[in-house]
């Protein structure tokens, strides 16, 4: 898939809201009935507006998962909006290969930006 970042002039929204949210939206948009960590809503007109979509983080699976991977919860919220980002360009993770390049533009997303890489946090085989 090539998604690219627009070269300048683009924004997001990103909502830090609780698992109750996160489950509504995950089952009313995506059809699936559970709680997860981080949702994307594209545009749908990033290219004539500049505006890429929204992301909505679960600050509650942000503490759980920085717990669980014994990481700071800054890492944790920036790994999860770098992943949010990446599914508004257009990436996915349905199959292996796409799931593999998008952990490996996550980590240099995180690098980019000096903030600690999780170990163990992502698949990296």
């Amino acid at each position: 898939m090539a998604a690219r970042l627009p070269l300048a002039g683009w924004s997001v929204t990103i909502r830090v809201s609780g698992d109750r949210e996160l489950h509504r939206l995950n089952r009313d948009f995506l059809g699936e009935d559970e709680p997860t960590d981080v949702l994307s809503f594209p545009s749908g007109d990033a290219e004539a507006s500049g505006y890429l979509g929204d992301i909505v983080i679960s600050w509650p699976a942000v503490l759980r998962q920085a717990a669980a991977f014994t990481h700071t919860p800054e890492v944790e919220a920036a790994l999860l909006c770098v992943h949010g980002l990446l599914h508004l360009l257009g990436w996915d993770h349905a199959a292996r290969e796409a799931e593999k390049e998008m952990n490996r533009l996550t980590v240099l997303a995180l690098e980019k930006v000096r903030a600690d890489v999780p170990i163990g946090r992502l698949n990296d085989g």
